[in-house]
This record gives structure tokens, C-alpha cells and sequence, in this order.
């Protein structure tokens, strides 16, 4: 059974009768169920219900849809936290912000997160992905150390230890959460940042 790509909306660039958005939407899809090294341009033809010269007349191919993928879900990660970083809170706050936020981009763009989470580095896309996603580690770690220099959160723990921890639990929402359940996603950030928050939480002082 093919599925067909939706309409294009006004303005967009393509093929009269298509929408590079929906074509994209497809394909995550497909390397989800498939595994992005296991799907050729004819397996996504199928599943489009088009010829692979529609598919090129949107994009030069499977790397440019990986690409358009995973820059998705990386740019909305990387929004959180420049915009975290512009706020004008105490570390500890934008740190838990950012975490409940990142539930709430998994949520949204859960398809893209999972298809991100799941390259390995075997082609050049992959790696500027894989080095983004270091850039990121990196940028949390930060924060984390600054939440533990203010006493926020323990300062017995490698910042960057910390960093993995919080974010590997985000991330393994992958496995499970499915949106439009009776979960939403703001209790889902509630829930999450609780349990992880109320153990990183810094130790108050012997006799307090």
C-alpha cells in the first residue's frame, strides 16, 4: 500500500500536486521502519505513490531528506537553549527549563528525534550530525556546571556525567512515548524533571 504525498501549500517550491514538507515526513518514516542505510529511492517511491523524478525534482536525494531530518530536530534543540541562554534566570531554573522543554521538542518532532538519535556517523551528514549533537552535550554540561557553582544542583558530580544522565533519559522517551496517549507531554516534563531534579538537587549544608 502506497501513501500518498499530501498537496503542496501555497508558495511553497516544488512540483504542482506535492509538498517537499510531506515528501520529508514520508521518508523519516520509512528510515524509522527501515533503517536509513537499508532504504533505497525506490522503496520511497513506493511508499510515496510517485516516481523517484518527483522525489529529485524536491531534493538531490536520500541524503538531503536525512539532512533536512535531522537539522529538524537539532535546530529545535538548539532554540531551547539559546533561548535559555538569553533568559535572565539563575542557571539551576534554566537548567530544569531546558530539560522540560527538550520533553516538549521530543513530543513535537518525535519521529525526526528518533531518526537523529539513531545516526552513526557512516556518511558525512551523519558526522556533521553526531558533531552537533557534541556541540550540544557540551553547551548542557556547561550549564550544569554553572547550576552546581551557584549550589543548585550537587557538585560532587562530573558536570558532563550529569549531562548525559538527564538528557539520556530524555532521549529514551524514544522507546515508549507515543503522543496522543493519555500522557501529555507537559506531565510527561513534569514527571521526568521531578525524578531527575529531586536527585541532583545540592545537599543543604550539616545542621541546616
Amino acid at each position: 500500500m502506497t501513501t500518498p504525498v499530501r498537496a503542496a501549500r501555497t508558495g511553497r517550491r516544488g512540483r504542482p500536486g506535492y509538498d517537499r514538507e510531506s515528501l520529508l515526513e514520508v521518508a523519516v518514516a520509512v528510515f524509522n521502519e527501515r533503517g536509513y542505510d537499508g532504504t533505497g529511492m525506490e522503496e520511497l517511491a513506493k511508499r510515496l505513490g510517485i516516481t523517484k523524478s518527483a522525489i529529485y525534482h524536491h531534493v538531490s536525494g536520500k541524503d538531503e531528506l536525512l539532512e533536512l531530518a535531522v537539522s529538524r530536530a537539532l535546530d529545535a534543540l538548539f532554540a531551547v537553549l539559546d533561548d535559555e541562554n538569553a533568559a535572565g534566570s539563575s542557571a539551576t531554573e534554566r537548567l530544569e527549563r531546558t530539560v522540560r522543554r527538550a520533553v516538549h521538542v521530543l513530543a513535537r518532532e518525535l519521529p525526526y528525534v528518533t531518526l537523529l538519535l539513531r545516526v552513526r556517523g557512516n556518511s558525512a551528514v551523519e558526522r556533521r550530525a553526531l558533531e552537533r549533537r557534541r556541540e550540544f552535550d557540551h553547551r548542557v554540561a556547561d550549564l550544569v556546571a554553572r547550576a552546581a557553582a551557584e549550589g543548585g544542583v550537587r557538585d560532587d558530580i562530573d558536570p558532563r556525567l550529569t549531562s548525559r544522565l538527564l538528557f539520556g533519559t530524555v532521549n529514551s522517551l524514544i522507546e515508549w512515548y507515543r503522543p496522543g496517549g493519555d500522557l501529555s507531554p507537559a506531565a510527561l516534563a513534569d514527571a521526568l524533571a521531578t525524578i531527575l531534579f529531586d536527585g541532583l538537587r545540592a545537599a543543604p549544608p550539616a545542621g541546616a
